[in-house]
């Protein structure tokens, strides 16, 4: 192959012929949409079926307002990481690289982001065994752990054969089917003696901290926060979607012209509508199994526990929708757990083989040879999760855990954002004043509720 021709193939790689102008119109935009809804398959996944349905359940319709700002104040900073991958085409690890401060080879932030893998590694095996209880409910003829190897492998098998187009499909479909099933049994509540009244659905709208402050509670709240909508691996995996969907390569280098400028504004405007489509379907399947866990669990005084977490949880699905929503929900969550292991790993595998090649490990110039390390992590990282369930087979425990450590690496890449946006975005594709001030309100927001728990957990009181 050429060197024109392999430039041609890259996706990392911005060569001149790559370059495209915008759609136009909204049906144009629709044809290149998708980054988004690939994040949704890990987004509306464990955190939603899992943390947001105990986080209900634990403080009822007291912190719907919670909920809904941890979807939406998350996804500002998704939105102005993704304007500078398109200013700049770097993915995130090499933009978080220029970052300021102590290096050794490299920035601070990576070395952060290698330690931060324990327990990412922790939260990728409790999804594992969480789907892994799901199928031993549906097909009690193995127990959770064998089906946890099952599905590792079975996931392997299909990341391996696919690139991002066959990604972009297969989460666009689960992300549809489960989100219809939660939504259709939210929606079900309501015509049952279980129905949430009115009054309480706008109380919930009323700020309320006491609630979600109190330290029975506090943990839950944080790993709530970090786990619903876009966390910390899926405010970095973004990046790679928008560069393998083709936002920055289709609006080429920054050649100083105002054609560039106009280009980069209008893919821009097209990688925000696919992150506000997105935010919209992941806020409504979210605010589902909130309302699901807050207007069945926690009148009951029931909160999911380690060995029953699906069994309780599927006692939502019955009383909503009756018995028969029993395989409903297995079918169900079995998606909505899947996906996250489907995105989870694609984007994970990604960011694995991207610290190689900011280390000068790999030229990643090279995209074989990026390709090459994507496919050994792709088999490496299940494999480890799956070793990292058999050794601890908590899920609900292991996810409280690793989302509150999420939570505490979500600030850091908010306020990185911010710097990038000053720094290195380039000035002629800035943000208005508007966004620019929601994105330092959703920063400090981010900043406060991890502070919180820091202050109250580690510092005591």
């Amino acid at each position: 192959m050429s060197e024109q021709k392999a430039k041609a193939a890259n996706p990392y790689a911005r060569p001149a012929e790559a370059v495209q102008e915008p759609p136009r119109g909204f049906a144009g935009t629709l044809r290149f949409l998708g980054p988004s809804f690939i994040l949704i398959g890990s987004i509306v996944g464990s955190g939603e079926l899992i943390l947001t349905t105990t986080f209900g359940a634990t403080v009822g319709f007291s912190a719907l307002w919670f909920i809904i700002l941890a979807c939406i104040s998350k996804t500002i900073v998704q939105s102005e990481l993704g304007r500078y991958t398109i200013s700049s085409g770097d993915t995130c690890l090499e933009a978080f690289n220029r970052l300021p401060g102590p290096r050794y080879r490299v920035s601070w932030f990576i070395w952060m982001y290698i330690l931060w893998q324990v327990p990412g590694l922790i939260n990728g095996g409790a999804i594992l065994g969480s789907t892994g209880q799901v199928l031993s409910v549906a097909f009690p003829i193995f127990g959770q752990q064998v089906w946890a190897l099952i599905i590792a492998v079975f996931n392997v098998s299909i990341l391996l054969w696919g690139r991002y187009r066959f990604l972009e499909r297969t989460s666009v479909t689960m992300v549809m089917t489960f989100s219809v099933i939660t939504v259709a049994g939210a929606i079900a509540l309501q015509f049952t003696e279980n129905a949430v009244p009115l009054p309480m659905v706008l109380d919930g709208l009323r700020m309320q901290l006491a609630p979600i402050m109190a330290p029975a509670a506090i943990a839950m709240t944080v790993s709530a926060f970090a786990g619903t909508g876009v966390g910390g691996g899926e405010l970095m995996s973004y990046t790679y979607w928008c560069v393998e969907k083709g936002y920055a390569r289709y609006a080429g280098e920054s050649d100083g012209s105002d054609a560039w400028v106009k280009r980069a504004r209008g893919w821009i405007r097209v990688m925000q509508i696919d992150v506000w489509m997105a935010t919209a379907v992941f806020t409504a399947g979210t605010l589902a199994f909130f309302w699901l866990g807050a207007g069945i669990l926690h009148p009951q005084g029931k909160v999911p526990s380690n060995n029953e977490l699906i069994s309780t949880i599927q006692q939502i699905y019955i009383q909503s929708l009756g018995p028969w929503a029993s395989g409903l929900f297995l079918l169900g969550s079995f998606f909505v757990l899947y996906s996250t292991i489907f995105s989870g790993t694609a984007g994970t595998s990604r960011m694995y083989a991207d610290v190689l090649g900011v280390l000068k490990i790999v030229d990643f110039s090279d995209f074989q040879a990026r390709m090459k390390w994507i496919r050994i992590f792709t088999v490496a990282v299940p494999t480890i999760q799956t070793i990292v369930f058999a050794l601890k087979a908590e899920p609900k425990t292991m996810l409280v855990f690793s989302a509150i450590a999420n939570g505490m690496l979500v600030p850091v890449i908010a306020f990185s954002t911010i710097w990038l946006r000053y720094r290195l975005t380039d000035k002629r594709i800035r943000p208005s004043l508007f966004s620019d001030i929601l994105l330092w309100i959703c920063a400090f927001i981010i900043l406060a509720v991890s502070a919180v728990f820091l202050k109250q957990k580690v510092f005591g009181g």
